[in-house]
């Protein structure tokens, strides 16, 4: 099936990685080992989960003030759109935080979905609205990314799990990705070698 769009994770992926959540969780109080900080924001109360958002909104401000892009990044969103594929955006960030990376890197996205649309990733939802927001399939969709819960979400939603292995951590993770990838341009012959088969 022919490749239509592509969907990438924001932080470590189109940007080079920035956040240091184990500094994050112990600013808000949780134990370093406590997981995922949105899961651990659910359980708390409201008070408390005014104060964490407060903290990692201003993370995520200064995640957008020092972002840099991932090498090869700003080229391929070029060359996807010169090929009409259209390119989205799932991040458990705040879609406007996505919307100011473009800006600031002058780079474009078709769409963005980010946390504050419904369930995040691993959840397939992102993937399903983007798809359906493109007039595509999710099997006409690569999710390219660089962590678990992409790859995940990528299974779960039936597109196509690429992993961007740019990290130590990465090999941990293969055994969920369709394709694993060391440089996002890469994801251009991927795309060429799946639309000529």
């Amino acid at each position: 099936m022919p490749i239509k769009a592509v969907i990438f994770d924001l932080d470590g992926t189109i940007t080079q990685p920035y956040f240091d959540f184990d500094a994050i969780r112990e600013e808000i109080g949780l134990p370093r080992d406590s997981g995922p900080v949105l899961e651990s924001m659910d359980k708390m109360t409201p008070a408390q989960r005014r104060r964490a958002e407060q903290i990692l909104y201003r993370h995520e401000q200064q995640a957008v003030t020092a972002s840099k892009l991932n090498p090869g990044a700003g080229e391929t969103l070029s060359a996807l759109r010169s090929a009409g594929i259209r390119i989205g955006v799932l991040t458990r960030n705040k879609r406007s935080n996505a919307f100011a990376i473009a800006r600031k890197h002058e780079i474009e996205f078709d769409a963005v979905v980010g946390r504050e649309d419904g369930p995040v990733k691993p959840d397939a939802f992102g993937v399903v609205q983007l798809a359906r927001q493109f007039g595509v399939e999710p099997a006409e969709t690569l999710l390219v990314g660089d962590y678990l819960f992409d790859l995940l979400c990528a299974r779960a939603a039936g597109a196509v799990a690429v992993l961007l292995a740019n990290h130590p951590q990465a090999g941990e993770f293969t055994e969920h990705a369709d394709f694993c990838i060391r440089n996002i341009s890469e994801v251009l012959t991927m795309i060429a070698d799946m639309n000529r088969a």
